[in-house]
């Protein structure tokens, strides 16, 4: 199923909704504006297996774009709208993306883009207003046709995913030649699982440079539901979208579980939520506190999954499996699960160890895009893949997570590489040594922290501090730098120079039964 069958069968109803503006985009009108694109694509010489990429915020044009490459057999790669722009240029020259649709809201960024984008890219389109440099977005799709592509073939996005050695790559799925609207591997059961049909209306309040977010409204609109895109996230306007458009479905990171609890309670109790049947969350784990909570507020529809973009493999948990085993993120749904040792040998039931995915049938193979010792390293010699997280199974088969072996920090829901931040501040003049990690935080679940050693510790204190964190977020997006720095006279390394990482961030987690929130 695709647009074009719903721009045939009810092309009046709405394909999506913006939640704030109150947009609505029909059926039609996501068919015949993604053909337009498609076509334009098609005319600048991208072909089957192409990269397009997408740096817009939450605006009308973004699932219409990511729609043109899926039923173009294209790849498409949405980008975080906070990176500035080397952080920009280096996905596009590493997707090996052709074509660039950018949204004129980003402003300064947009324009320096231009100064390092990569020759390759060709075609640049701005959405919302004329920048220098860039055609305009509405002008240029204009001059091409509504109707659907001679040969229309299923796309994929391929999104970046912060790693654990070198910068961030682009995780890949194999593209078969198939025509748009073939079943789907990683939808199948997607219906079923979470009682999504015609009928249903979904609501996607997170940014949709996100895979999840992204993939759901794509999958919502293959099934002829709508989706309510919030243009940006307040806990306030989430709860009035889900009375003013009688939300059904919704998914959650934590975060913004804890921002709806803060709420005075005299405005979480104003709003009718009664619409809602599935509260889906991911992301990051939840606080047990935070889910019981939300639990007695919304009922036992809070559901929860386990997985990565890698597609690895997947857990799901219900309310009442939770509630009987809380703190666990489910059973395996696809994939075998395995907890193995740093030797690859399995540990016994309740012990923490690595968790590992072994293929199923319904399990998808990846690969980081041009990186094929990254790819290797995320696989044993018996074909499973890990992502790196650590956890424990009980009796029952259900996962418990408890650490990241490769202290990935994920601070509202979003992934952070600690060394972006540490290979720019060991660059800074005053610094000798420099460790990045994630610390406790209520209501982001972990924060990034950075522990230096200074040349001379008398620099020492407040000062160096605002100075190194204004550094970093001179050169990274602010989200992916310290917010704190704490300062030590030696940080622990081996004779090797292998940082024993673990020691100082254990000083912030003290004896927590898992390393992370």
């Amino acid at each position: 199923m695709w647009p074009g069958l719903h721009a045939e069968t009810n092309p009046d109803k709405p394909a999506y909704i913006m939640a704030t503006s109150g947009l609505v985009v029909t059926n039609r009108e996501l068919n015949e504006g993604s053909n337009r694109l498609a076509h334009l694509l098609k005319d600048r010489g991208l072909e089957f297996g192409d990269h397009i990429a997408i740096f817009m915020d939450n605006n009308p044009h973004y699932v219409q774009v990511a729609w043109a490459a899926q039923r173009s057999g294209l790849y498409f790669t949405p980008i975080n709208f906070h990176f500035n722009a080397d952080e920009v240029a280096y996905i596009l020259e590493n997707s090996d993306a052709q074509a660039v649709i950018v949204s004129a809201a980003l402003g300064r960024v947009v324009t320096e883009l231009l100064d390092v984008m990569p020759e390759r890219v060709q075609t640049r389109l701005v959405v919302g207003g004329d920048v220098d440099g860039y055609e305009r977005y509405e002008t240029a799709v204009a001059a091409y046709p509504s109707e659907p592509l001679d040969e229309e073939l299923e796309g994929h996005g391929m999104f970046y995913s912060s790693g654990t050695t070198g910068r961030p790559k682009g995780i890949k799925y194999p593209l078969e030649r198939k025509p748009v609207g073939s079943p789907e591997p990683m939808l199948a059961g997607f219906g079923q699982i979470y009682g999504i049909d015609e009928t249903s209306t979904y609501l996607s309040p997170a940014p949709l440079y996100h895979a999840a977010p992204l993939q759901f409204c794509i999958a919502m609109s293959r099934i002829g539901a709508p989706s309510v895109i919030l243009e940006r996230f307040d806990p306030e306007s989430l709860l009035q979208a889900i009375e003013k458009y009688s939300v059904t479905h919704a998914q959650f990171v934590p975060t913004m579980f804890v921002r709806m609890l803060k709420l005075p309670e005299e405005v979480r109790l104003k709003y009718d939520v009664s619409s809602l049947q599935l509260a889906i969350h991911a992301a990051a784990p939840c606080p047990v506190s935070v889910k019981h909570e939300m639990i007695e507020w919304w009922g036992p529809i809070i559901f929860e999954y386990y997985s990565a973009t890698e597609g690895t493999g997947s857990t799901m948990i219900s309310s009442e499996e939770w509630l009987a085993h809380p703190g666990s993120v489910g059973r395996a749904y696809t994939g075998t699960l395995h907890i193995l040792d740093e030797d690859d040998k399995p540990v016994p039931t309740g012990e923490s160890g690595v968790v590992w995915f072994e293929p199923t049938a319904r399990s998808i193979t990846f690969e980081y895009h041009n990186d094929p010792e990254k790819t290797a390293s995320a696989h044993n010699r018996d074909g499973w893949a890990t992502v790196g997280d650590m956890g424990y199974l009980d009796d029952e088969g259900y996962l418990y997570l408890t650490d990241r072996r490769d202290f990935m920090i994920v601070s509202g829901g979003v992934n952070i590489y600690p060394q972006e931040a540490e290979n720019v501040l060991i660059a800074h003049p005053k610094v000798l040594d420099v460790a990045v990690f994630g610390v406790p935080n209520e209501d982001m679940g972990e924060e990034v922290k950075a522990v230096v050693q200074p040349i001379d510790m008398a620099d020492a204190g407040p000062e160096l501090e605002q100075e190194l964190i204004e550094y970093c977020r001179s050169q990274l997006a602010h989200y992916k730098c310290p917010r704190t720095v704490d300062f030590d006279d030696d940080l622990p390394r081996q004779p090797t120079g292998k940082l024993y990482k673990r020691l100082l961030r254990d000083r912030y987690w003290g004896n927590k039964t898992s390393k992370i929130v």
